[in-house]
């Protein structure tokens, strides 16, 4: 007897960045592939007081089934912490999930019905393509520039559900959006008619100054705010949040219910044991000079060695470098001669909604040191500039 597989089944695909991830355990590849955070800048002293303190206090309580919406305490931070940035969310507003990435799977969930438009960026974050796609919504590109996406492209969304958005250190292109053109999305997006999901994993890892606020305090009522923990504190906790207009709360709150429950209760309470009293305010500093580091160090070795018509944006931020190599190479059939080299990156065709574009790839620097930067861009400059050649 054979199980017969849903039809959305069939749109679940395998993460290429986790796939390749596999390819970066063979001995002396240097991966500049995944987004990871630089396992050496966790707070693990702060995070193993922060367990001890739970365990010792509220044991039961930590191990015990939680409430759906989350910790309360946790809530209360986050609320304080988005005030700070221009977003007035209220704790009872906020929905504690698994990770951003959860928080993307229940807003499908609840959003997208087989055929439903959703605008998105293009390159935009393939883990948001891959939460969206078992919904099976049709995929608007939205045209754009360095700045990132044009205010009049979304025109051509009317009618779609949603717009997915990073304005914050975008994943795969680095980008911030200013906050002039975060004014015209905001105006473009009210005269259409057009609902938000911002995802903003990255807002806090900024290298000179703080990005702007977000889309949510532009659009009030029209936002979904999506936010994490991975970043600035640690991935395993799995952590993140959503912030979303009064009619969505129930139903966002319904879909956690039967996905998980809730989150982990000792991890709720462990990460905001350690938050409480200003971890971030003191962690975080050092955390942005380590990475502002390695992305000066990628920023000089592009400029030394890829080939002549090669184009990147130097980072504010976040934790990738979004390169469009000379027309006619393609990076994903050059990336078995990169990992017998030694070197790992993500060819950038997986991140477009529609239309790839194959001489596009993706590099994150905050896991590897400067001079093991320098070496692995080195290897890869000649790998291309080879093959430009031939």
């Amino acid at each position: 007897m054979n199980f017969t597989l849903a039809r959305r089944a069939a749109r679940l695909n395998p993460s290429v960045i986790r796939e390749i991830l596999k390819l970066t355990e063979r001995p002396g590849v240097v991966s500049l592939a995944g987004g990871l955070p630089a396992p050496e800048a966790f707070p693990v002293e702060a995070l193993r007081e922060a367990a001890a303190r739970v365990l010792a206090e509220s044991p039961r309580e930590a191990l015990q089934y939680a409430a759906s919406e989350g910790y309360g305490p946790l809530r209360e931070w986050v609320a304080a912490r988005l005030a700070a940035q221009g977003l007035p969310a209220a704790p009872g507003e906020l929905l504690i999930t698994s990770g951003s990435q959860q928080g993307l799977d229940l807003v499908a969930r609840l959003l997208l019905d087989p055929g439903s438009g959703v605008a998105v960026e293009s390159p935009t974050y393939l883990g948001a393509l891959q939460a969206f796609a078992p919904c099976e919504p049709e995929f608007v590109p939205l045209e754009g520039d360095d700045d990132g996406p044009l205010p009049q492209a979304l025109a051509a969304a009317r009618g779609a559900r949603l717009a997915y958005l990073l304005p914050n250190f975008q994943n795969p292109g680095g980008r911030c959006l200013s906050a002039a053109r975060r004014d015209a999305l905001a105006e473009a997006c009210a005269r259409v008619g057009l609902p938000v999901v911002e995802d903003d994993p990255y807002g806090e890892l900024w290298y000179e100054a703080p990005p702007p606020a977000p889309l949510a305090a532009r659009l009030p009522g029209s936002v979904v705010y999506l936010g994490s923990l991975s970043k600035v504190l640690a991935p395993g906790l799995r952590l993140g949040y959503v912030w979303a207009p009064p009619a969505l709360r129930p139903k966002l709150l319904q879909a956690k219910q039967a996905a998980d429950l809730h989150t982990p209760g000792l991890n709720q309470r462990i990460a905001f044991e350690a938050l409480k009293d200003g971890l971030l305010e003191r962690h975080l500093p050092a955390v942005r000079e380590r990475y502002r580091a390695r992305r000066d160090a990628m920023q000089a070795a592009l400029q030394r060695e890829m080939p002549p018509g090669s184009r990147w944006q130097r980072p504010a931020g976040g934790m990738f470098f979004w390169v469009e190599l000379p027309a006619g190479l393609d990076a994903a059939a050059l990336l078995p001669r990169a990992l017998d080299a030694g070197v790992a990156y993500v060819p950038g065709a997986a991140f477009f909604p529609a239309a790839p574009r194959a001489n596009t790839l993706r590099l994150s620097f905050v896991t590897v040191p400067p001079e093991r930067i320098a070496a692995a861009v080195a290897i890869l400059g000649g790998l291309f500039r080879e093959a430009l050649s031939a």
